[in-house]
């Protein structure tokens, strides 16, 4: 069964808005700052993994709208507080997930400096795994959950404690990671702090998951991965993540 978003109350609208619109704030922010650099920006591991929640926030939150809309229904009281909680339980997974990373984006940097050769073969690889990714069944099991999480909401509603919310957060999140891992693979390639590149993906995150237009969006997806992996191979520059000579700003200005 699909569900289709609906608002919420004005207050839980509110918190989950400002978090999107002050992180989007944030990060245009520190990628105008930063401007053309490595896949790490300079940043140490805290700074790196600090930065990546940030951007997390900024892309992913907006999609998880419709699912904190549902759940809040399911509250008797203190719902912008516990949607506040439900919000950090889901940073909190992908937090975990910028250790990874911050390993992947390090690797980046020494393979465009050091081996060009080899990064260009690693970015068409990144683009090669996210359009594979889009075609399996685990891909597509994750995406339905993300997209009619209602049999989860039933055990939801049985749990209680003062975390139940950061816990929800944290299983909502998993999944939501299992759906879009690939996808924010791509930032490696095409950079970070790379404004535009984010935009994208956004919106493509925004579409599978709220939207909702079917599998053949996914396979799209997937056909337009694999023609990048093309792209690049004909011209390496167009994945400044791994291009050390790339002149594209990574703020996409």
């Amino acid at each position: 069964m699909k569900f289709q978003p609906r608002a919420f109350a004005g207050a839980e609208l509110s918190v989950l808005l400002l978090t999107v619109a002050a992180a989007w704030l944030a990060t245009i922010v520190l990628a105008r700052d930063m401007g053309v650099m490595p896949n790490t920006m300079g940043l140490g591991f805290f700074g790196f993994v600090g930065m990546w929640t940030v951007m997390v926030a900024a892309m992913m939150l907006a999609s998880v709208a419709p699912f904190a809309s549902l759940y809040s229904r399911t509250m008797r009281e203190h719902r912008a507080r516990r949607v506040a909680s439900l919000e950090l339980g889901y940073l909190a997974v992908w937090a975990a997930a910028g250790v990874a990373a911050f390993v992947l984006a390090a690797g980046g940097d020494r393979l465009a400096t050091r081996s060009p050769d080899i990064a260009q073969t690693v970015a068409i690889g990144t683009c090669v795994a996210c359009g594979a990714y889009q075609l399996t069944p685990i891909k597509h099991r994750c995406l339905q959950h993300c997209r009619s999480p209602l049999a989860h909401l039933v055990r939801y509603a049985a749990r209680s404690g003062p975390l139940v919310d950061f816990r929800v957060g944290i299983d909502h999140g998993a999944w939501c990671l299992g759906c879009c891992w690939a996808l924010m693979l791509l930032l490696v390639t095409f950079g970070l702090m790379n404004v535009a590149a984010m935009l994208v993906l956004a919106a493509v995150i925004i579409v599978e998951k709220v939207v909702a237009p079917g599998r053949w969006f996914s396979i799209g997806v997937g056909a337009a991965a694999f023609g990048l992996a093309v792209a690049i191979w004909i011209e390496p520059s167009l994945a400044p993540g791994l291009h050390a000579h790339s002149t594209m700003p990574m703020g996409g200005s």
